[in-house]
């Protein structure tokens, strides 16, 4: 197994005790001080456990070698995986917004206990940890799925922070007798549904571009551009298109040399185009080269 891949292993195995252990203590927490929104946090903790799982099987499938059926290679199951996460992301959020508004229609809540603020306070510190430490290692290694899995984190930090405010203000203005106060225990709910789903969206829409095959940009293959140009024995570029597969980078290149060389020497170049495009850019996994003659 790749040292990369066994460190995403490493990295998700680690969120997934973690989401567990806050799904349990928020469960818990919400039920005994009668917070609504640490109940609904803990959902949201719970849902990370399956986007974990899913990636998982993601980096699983990604890391098999190119095949028949697929000769690019697997790496798109990152992005499915991206996208199945944000859609757990969304539905978490409506259900969040869903159960916080009827709180809010129905009759005056209860205000939760202080033993709700120390176990969003505890979540929040441990959330933004694992963000950190997922996001550097998805960079490192572009791994987007991992990227996604380190957002779910901390949408789940910034969900806890909602409700750290929501249910704080519920407990002041039970200790005030400001009933409108302890409405913000459910209004920090619909706060939550509302970072969630739009974390959720961006994650989706940002990976639906690369299933779509969207190229890179002009600005982020002017590398690769100088890199071909640097091989000995091109006269031009034709056309250089490089497209994302999950965690790396495949590319089209259409060049032109000299016509009057023979096949094998123009074959060599080309071949030397590839060999050179990936020793100096790690990120890329092939380079598909069409030789075009140059009058």
């Amino acid at each position: 197994m790749k040292e990369n891949t066994k460190q995403i292993y490493r990295a998700t195995w680690i969120g997934i005790f973690a989401n567990l252990f806050l799904t349990i203590i928020k469960g818990l927490g919400g039920f005994l001080s009668g917070s609504r929104a640490l109940i609904a946090d803990a959902l949201h903790s719970a849902s990370d456990i399956v986007s974990s799982v899913v990636i998982l099987f993601a980096v699983r499938i990604s890391n098999k070698p190119p095949d028949k059926e697929h000769p690019y290679g697997h790496g798109k199951a990152e992005n499915v995986a991206s996208i199945i996460v944000a859609l757990l992301l969304i539905v978490v959020g409506i259900e969040i917004s869903i159960s916080s508004i009827k709180i809010l229609f129905g009759e005056t809540p209860i205000a939760p206990t202080q033993l709700a603020l120390f176990i969003i306070i505890f979540s929040i510190i441990l959330k933004e940890v694992l963000f950190q430490y997922k996001m550097r290692l998805g960079k490192k290694y572009n791994s987007t799925a991992l990227i996604s899995d380190a957002w779910h984190h901390r949408s789940d930090s910034l969900s806890s922070l909602a409700v750290l405010i929501g249910v704080g203000a519920a407990i002041l203005g039970d200790k005030i007798n400001m009933p409108i106060l302890v409405y913000g225990d459910a209004i920090a709910g619909i706060v939550v549904s509302i970072i969630v789903i739009k974390v959720g969206y961006n994650l989706a829409k940002e990976s639906s571009l690369v299933i779509l095959e969207k190229v890179l940009s002009d600005e982020d293959v002017s590398k690769y551009h100088d890199t071909t140009l640097s091989v000995e024995g091109i006269n031009q570029i034709d056309e250089l298109f490089a497209r994302t597969h999950g965690s790396y980078v495949i590319i089209d290149l259409k060049i032109s040399v000299d016509s009057k060389m023979s096949v094998k020497k123009g074959h060599d170049i080309g071949k030397s185009a590839k060999i050179t495009l990936m020793q100096t850019h790690p990120e890329v996994s092939n380079v598909f080269v069409h030789i075009n003659p140059f009058n």
